[in-house]
């Protein structure tokens, strides 16, 4: 049986005591039912939560489904080996169509006009733009009320239709490389180098919670970056530290990264 108390000690530092604790709840249901539970949709710093959640519980295994090829964020659905069906993630997919020769949208856009119906983040999953407009996926208890509901996107008016899952688009994302120089391996500095900004004005869009870290709210301009680490400025995108090359005989640190638009 897994010792709650010690899985949540675990990531208490890290500060995902909290979605550590409903996930453990979810699994616990499924140990004692036998069958499966659902999460909300999940971003990949979650999904990294589930898995550890799952690797606790003894005959249980978490499986994932986002909708979308190679999806950002999906569901979890927490599977006892005693069940003998197949997990329904319980998913709807959704176009968004307005005419693009009047309006155009981004997906900061969409996504804002989708929570500014009411619904939370843990119900949407990923957003792709595509020639139409756009599409997304939903848990499927909402698609009676995002139809009625999602009636604009800013000053576009749109269209919503069901759609099937095999008519979902690949997720596709322009990606340039980036060779810089850097002070220190810190948040603002990297990300500064990353988005084509100032270290004072990044150090300001951190502080205004615009800025994460692996899918986590930045804890101040200093924090240490590492390879690997993905850094997400709120409306400008993602850029992934790929690689730190050495140091110049200035003392810099020499750095590869990639921006993902």
């Amino acid at each position: 049986m897994a010792d709650k108390e010690k899985i949540l000690r675990y990531f208490r530092s890290s500060g995902d005591e909290e979605i550590a604790a409903h996930l453990i709840d979810l699994a616990e249901s499924v140990r004692k039912s036998g069958r499966y539970k659902l999460s909300g949709f999940l971003d990949p710093h979650e999904r990294n939560v589930a898995e550890v959640v799952a690797a606790n519980f003894e005959g249980i295994k978490a499986e994932f489904d986002g909708g979308f090829t190679n999806p950002e964020r999906a569901r979890c659905a927490f599977v006892s080996e005693r069940f003998m069906g197949r997990a329904d993630f319980e998913i709807a997919c959704f176009e968004a169509a307005w005419d693009k020769r009047y309006y155009s949208a981004s997906h900061r856009d969409v996504l804002g006009a989708i929570m500014g119906t009411g619904c939370t983040r843990d119900v949407l999953g990923d957003i792709v733009m595509v020639d139409k407009g756009a599409q997304f996926v939903m848990d499927k208890s909402f698609s009676g009320y995002i139809l009625s509901n999602l009636t604009s996107v800013g000053s576009a008016i749109v269209s919503v239709s069901e759609i099937d899952a095999a008519d979902l688009m690949s997720r596709e994302e322009k990606v340039k490389e980036i060779t810089a120089t850097v002070a220190a391996l810190r948040l603002d500095a990297v990300a500064a180098a990353g988005f084509g900004t100032s270290r004072s004005r990044m150090s300001d869009e951190i502080k205004s919670q615009n800025v994460k870290i692996n899918w986590k709210e930045a804890k101040n301009a200093s924090q240490s970056v590492a390879e690997g680490d993905v850094i997400s400025f709120r409306g400008r995108g993602r850029v992934e530290l790929c690689e730190v090359r050495g140091t110049t005989k200035k003392g810099r640190y020499s750095i590869l990264l990639k921006r993902y638009i």
